[in-house]
């Protein structure tokens, strides 16, 4: 592990200081049901992180980075934080430059380091796709939380590919527990893209640095239509839920379909009320 982490004690003293931080993580586990007409012999959970006060996920590595930066001395007063994001991260910091969406998340990423490296006095450049702050907050929050609450007794874990922090993290931990725990990687189409997930399909594609992709037992494609219409299915089970945890579970349903039994577990990264200036939530017919 990185020396930069904090210790619990380190981090239980910083987390003293800023009380808010300390409600990130905890997530609720709950069974999800809509596919259990199907599969009667399976049971799928999900982590429902839209709890997080920041209403996301990435409140989990945001969090860890801040804090690691704290200590470190990295992040000081009179330091603007920097960094790229699709959107969750950025409402986590709760600092805002947009750049043009048709050039996709790459372009971000190009940006934050043109101005790292302009003014690097002026910033503290988080950098979530490179920082080992990231995967680590899920090596010791979100995956400790997936064991304890299933009791180590999940035979797949299901998720995507943004910065690459969350399967990383979660994917060290879980083949430590066990190695025959299966990580399956969620991989969107190229355009329009399922909002918050890299396709990587492009040779010219940003590969995150934090991304070991050692952990990943196998990759599974899905469409952005797929994954619109089982946010409307988990909607109508109630789980109002985002584009990407729809992605999720449509890879859910596929490595249903092949092993028919087990305790697949994924994430339900935010909430659908997120999407709404997208099309998302629009039926035709």
């Amino acid at each position: 592990m990185s020396s930069n982490m904090l210790s619990p004690r380190e981090r239980d003293k910083l987390l003293q200081q800023y009380p808010l931080l300390a409600t990130i993580g905890n997530t609720p586990l709950v069974r999800v049901d809509v596919l259990e007409e199907e599969f009667p012999d399976l049971t799928v959970s999900a982590k429902l992180e839209y709890f997080n006060p920041g209403g996301s996920l990435k409140d989990r590595p945001v969090r860890q980075i801040l804090l690691d930066a704290l200590d470190t001395g990295a992040l000081r007063p009179g330091k603007i934080i920097l960094d790229s994001s699709s959107g969750n991260a950025g409402i986590a910091y709760a600092k805002l430059i947009t750049t043009d969406a048709l050039k996709g998340y790459d372009e971000a990423l190009r940006e934050v380091h043109r101005l790292a490296e302009r003014e690097s006095e002026r910033y503290f450049f988080a950098d979530q796709y490179s920082n080992p702050s990231n995967w680590q907050a899920h090596y010791y929050g979100t995956a400790a939380e997936i064991l304890e609450q299933t009791g180590g007794k999940l035979t797949h874990f299901v998720g995507g590919i943004g910065t690459g922090g969350a399967i990383t993290g979660i994917g060290k931990r879980l083949k430590e527990y066990n190695p025959n725990i299966q990580v399956v990687a969620i991989i969107p189409e190229e355009f329009p893209g399922v909002e918050g997930l890299k396709p990587l399909g492009s040779p010219d594609a940003i590969v995150p640095a934090i991304l070991d992709q050692s952990v990943i037992d196998y990759r599974i494609d899905v469409s952005v239509e797929s994954a619109y219409d089982m946010c409307w299915r988990l909607a109508s089970a109630g789980f109002f839920v985002g584009q990407s945890s729809g992605a999720y579970m449509q890879g859910v349903y596929t490595v249903a379909k092949t092993v028919r039994s087990g305790h697949i577990v994924t994430l339900f990264n935010d909430l659908g009320e997120r999407y709404a200036s997208t099309h998302l939530w629009e039926r035709q017919g």
